[in-house]
């Protein structure tokens, strides 16, 4: 799991900015971030790489 922590301290800020512009709330960008992190995390095992 350490891995998927770098993943998230090197590119939550990234994609909180990018969905920021799109949804135009701070907060609610912030709450998609995390879900969108925990939806990677949970589906990780099946990425086939391709």
């Amino acid at each position: 799991m350490l891995e998927a922590d770098g993943i998230y301290r090197q590119y939550a800020e990234l994609v909180c900015r990018f969905l920021s512009s799109l949804c135009r709330d701070e907060e609610t960008a912030r709450e998609l971030t995390q879900e969108t992190f925990y939806q990677a995390v949970r589906s990780a095992g099946r990425y086939d790489g391709g």
